[in-house]
């Protein structure tokens, strides 16, 4: 049977696409072809994983006014979190869950960017 096997891209309107590709390149290090681009090949954690989570209202996306969010894994929360206070972005907030270590900024066009750094293999998946 055939399945889903990742997270093919997040795509969302700007109001100036070329400043915010910039902006993912200069601030956070990303870019490709069609716009900023991971590959799972760079991922060297224990079974890296991707989320599609809902919830019941905006709160966790707050402060930005957009109605979804970003998350970005990263290998190493702490230099990546001090790469980003030396170009004075501002950091939001930080939390260690156990299974992951997290921290949140806006981007560019005020859309709320999760960066997370995986420290424990995912859940196990429910059976059918």
């Amino acid at each position: 049977m055939a399945k889903i096997t990742g997270l093919g891209g997040v795509f969302y309107v700007s109001p100036d696409p070329e400043a915010a590709r910039v902006w993912y390149r200069e601030v956070l290090g990303v870019d490709g072809p069609y716009g900023p681009q991971l590959l799972w090949s760079d991922d060297r954690s224990d079974q890296p994983y991707s989320l599609l989570s809902a919830f019941p209202d905006d709160e966790y996306l707050k402060p930005s006014r957009h109605g979804f969010m970003i998350n970005f894994r990263v290998d190493d929360l702490d230099s990546f979190v001090a790469d980003l206070r030396a170009k004075e972005v501002e950091i939001l907030g930080t939390a260690d869950e156990g299974y992951g270590k997290f921290a949140w900024v806006l981007d560019c066009d005020g859309l709320k960017i999760e960066l997370w750094q995986q420290t424990a293999p995912p859940p196990p998946t429910p059976d059918p």
